[in-house]
């Protein structure tokens, strides 16, 4: 990164670390940070270095097109540097999506008995004009009973979720994340090991199997994410004859939480965030899936099912799972969307 050169006796891969700190400062800041500054952030993150060495990264990530210079205000972060640090050193990042997904779990506050709090989000980014024409698809989905409950949001142009700010054309669709699940268990005491996100098969409208599965820890980027760009998916079919291959998700639970789970899962249909398919018993395998001694396992519907149809359908869906975390009462029933939606494209 940044080409060759650094302070002297140091290796590349040190240079690198260095300026992937200074870039994540600079990211997290959004304002511009002067050299002595950026030093006191990296000293805090246990990097022991010079004021005069910070400038020399910086030169030289100016070069590069990284960093912009904004006289004494300091430096920002330039979109070529953002996209150097979403791609760098990727070794490093395997297990983040765990440990998103964790720190969502943890961070949600979302209280089942008064319906108030905050519940995660998947944002997907779809041009007005193409989901005009299909998002009758997207409904089927939620017909079907191929979603994470029966909620969903809407955001215009402008508005910005989680870092993500909506482009003029477009439409922010937010699903409720499975992970809300998480979030709900672990509030009331259930330990949750998410262990994959993969691909079901239904036949006759039943789940039978798993086709293809990732493991949260081995990858950094969400599996039902990965699985719609690849186009493995067959809403279309699961929607129309009940044969077809959704997303969704693998948990491991204590097996003498099993009554609690199935009391909770009622408890979130009634208000709109059922997405738990089946519940296992102690040590047996779910849907040819072994579970590990003293575990349950669990299986639930993918948050990002609702859109992914709609790639099969060829519009131009850009989805981020684990978006946010937003208030439950931004949400709305699916049988809303219509009417809602129609306010968004009617407005300026």
């Amino acid at each position: 990164m940044g080409g060759p050169g650094g302070t002297k006796g140091e290796s590349r891969d040190k240079i690198e670390k260095k300026r992937l700190a200074i870039l994540s400062i600079l990211k997290e800041a959004k304002v511009p940070l002067g050299s002595q500054k950026i030093m006191e952030l990296l000293n805090h993150m246990r990097y022991d270095i010079s004021e005069r060495t910070v400038r020399f990264h910086l030169n030289a990530m100016d070069a590069a097109g990284l960093t912009e210079c904004v006289g004494r205000q300091g430096r920002l972060i330039t979109n070529r540097g953002r996209m150097e640090l979403a791609q760098a050193r990727v070794f490093e990042k395997v297990g983040f999506l765990a440990a998103r997904i964790d720190e969502l779990s943890y961070r949600m506050d979302f209280n089942l008995q008064t319906r108030t709090g905050t519940v995660v989000l998947n944002l997907s980014i779809v041009p007005q004009r193409e989901f005009l024409l299909t998002y009758t698809h997207m409904l089927d989905v939620f017909k079907k009973g191929y979603s994470m409950g029966k909620l969903l949001t809407l955001f215009r142009p402008g508005e910005q979720v989680g870092d993500i700010v909506i482009p003029a054309g477009m439409v922010g669709v937010g699903t409720v994340c499975s992970i809300t699940l998480n979030g709900v268990l672990v509030s009331h005491g259930i330990p949750v090991v998410s262990r994959f996100g993969g691909l079901l098969e239904y036949r006759s409208w039943k789940p039978i199997r798993f086709t293809a599965i990732i493991n949260y820890d081995g990858t950094t980027l969400d599996p039902l994410e990965i699985f719609i760009k690849s186009g493995m998916t067959d809403y279309r079919g699961a929607t129309t004859a009940g044969d077809g291959i959704i997303g969704a998700g693998f948990r491991e639970l204590p097996a003498s939480s099993r009554a609690v789970v199935m009391e909770l899962a009622g408890e979130l249909e009634k208000i709109g965030l059922g997405g738990i398919l089946e519940v296992g018993y102690a040590g047996k395998d779910l849907l040819e899936i072994p579970i590990n001694e003293g575990r349950i396992g669990t299986i639930v519907i993918g948050g990002l099912n609702p859109m992914a149809i709609l790639v099969e359908y060829g519009v131009n869906v850009h989805s981020h799972a684990l978006s946010a975390l937003v208030d439950f009462e931004c949400l709305f029933p699916y049988s809303e969307f219509e009417d809602r939606f129609r306010e968004i494209i009617k407005s300026p």
